[in-house]
């Protein structure tokens, strides 16, 4: 049921009981290999069936019951299973199955009792495409993923690896599709392998493209099948007029798709948050050994330094201890904002509560005037005009583990601002 054109292929349709698959034509020689498949997986059921796989077997698995492809198979497949045949709620997710071509698939369990890695990533209706990244080397699998919330191409994270792996020494690459009872629209954009060298060795010399004979005959191929499938879906409607009354819990309109999107959106948020709010404890501690430091150093400064000069060098050094003291004071201010945020974020993740999204954007700009008050705190104090013999040697702080650059996170609270505020408008 596999439908190409000459910038997609449509592995299969969001009709059920669907599937289809595409294959290399030539066994691949590498020994060592990495693919990048971008695809997309849309539907209007708030579930989907059945998922997509990406395949590196002996022989190619042109039709059969495992998401489109042959069963028994001798190689690897990684499957973006959508539906949860198990009830164990883990679904969509990314399974790795290996096969020596004696496995039966065990679609009741969604191959759990097989799996040899397994992460729990949503691939559906995101609002750019998917990217998988698919690592071959030295009897290693490696699995990322973009998720697809963000245009940029490279923002992968680590899904799955899987060790010690023995694979074909030549085998074909393929991809394939299935629906069942749901339905969704499996959309393959591209599909690239790479051959992957150890250092010293020679780089082979790249394949020709696709001859342009081949992509007319592809379109043509492609537009033929759109009108038949055109020409199938009024038919169906036609037959079972009944089914356009499905009960509306069944699938989800554009309004609940993209409100979903923005809850998902505040979770990220929320975690960031609560991260950055781990970080300001720790700079707290830090600044009250700093205070501390700075005055035993009053301290010591004040016994050794008699007379006007002296005076005059505490008051500079008391200067600075009532400006830490006032960075302190506004660290213990952010970790109270954010802690408000958190809690208004718990709120605004229901249904309903603008007002809690409103009170949330707000508290995002709190924290920012907050961090710019502290941030030119500190710089006052390091351009504090005093002689450099004269200066308090402070101890070396150390490393700041930061998962988040400030600059990164505050695009990514006004880019989230900007849509809590435009989706109250829409609404």
């Amino acid at each position: 049921d596999a439908i190409p054109s000459a910038d997609q292929i449509r592995i299969t349709t969001s009709l059920k009981s669907q599937r289809g698959s595409v294959w290399t034509k030539t066994k691949s020689i590498f020994e060592h290999w990495e693919v990048e498949v971008t695809f997309r997986v849309t539907g209007r059921g708030r579930i989907g069936a059945d998922g997509l796989a990406i395949w590196f077997t002996e022989e190619q698995g042109l039709d059969g019951p495992v998401f489109g492809a042959a069963d028994k198979w001798n190689g690897v497949g990684i499957f973006f299973d959508s539906f949860d045949n198990d009830g164990k709620k883990n679904n969509p997710g990314v399974i790795v199955v290996g096969n020596n071509g004696q496995l039966l698939y065990d679609h009741q369990n969604d191959g759990s009792t097989q799996a040899l890695a397994f992460c729990q990533r949503d691939f559906r209706n995101k609002p750019y495409p998917v990217r998988v990244k698919i690592t071959y080397y030295q009897k290693t699998l490696t699995v990322l993923i973009n998720n697809g919330f963000t245009p940029d191409k490279e923002d992968y994270e680590f899904c799955a690896r899987v060790e010690d792996m023995v694979l074909p020494s030549q085998g074909y690459f393929g991809i394939s599709a299935a629906t069942g009872g749901l339905a969704d629209d499996h959309d393959v954009l591209s599909f690239l392998t790479f051959q992957l060298t150890e250092p010293g060795k020679e780089v082979p010399t790249p394949d020709a493209e696709i001859p342009q004979k081949d992509k007319e005959k592809y379109q043509e191929e492609f537009e033929h099948f759109q009108q038949e499938l055109d020409k199938k879906k009024e038919e169906f409607q036609k037959e079972h007029p009944d089914v356009q009354g499905q009960p509306d819990d069944v699938f989800e309109t554009v309004s609940d798709r993209e409100l979903r999107q923005i809850f998902e959106g505040q979770n990220r948020i929320h975690l960031e948050i609560k991260q950055l709010n781990r970080q300001l404890d720790m700079i707290l501690d830090e600044q009250r050994r700093y205070v501390s430091a700075v005055t035993d150093e009053i301290a010591k400064r004040g016994a050794g330094v008699p007379g006007q000069q002296g005076q005059v060098s505490q008051q500079e050094i008391e200067t600075v201890v009532k400006t830490q003291e006032e960075v302190i004071r506004q660290v213990n201010e952010i970790r109270n904002s954010m802690a408000d945020t958190l809690r208004l974020i718990s709120g605004a993740q229901h249904p309903g509560s603008a007002a809690g999204v409103y009170e949330t954007t707000q508290h995002f700009n709190d924290i920012k005037e907050h961090l710019h008050v502290v941030k030119r705190d500190i710089e006052h104090l390091v351009q504090r005009n005093m002689p450099s013999s004269e200066k308090s040697k402070c101890p070396d702080l150390p490393p700041f583990p930061s998962c988040l650059s400030t600059m990164h996170f505050f695009i990514f609270v006004a880019v989230q601002t900007v849509l809590f505020i435009g989706y109250i408008m829409y609404r």
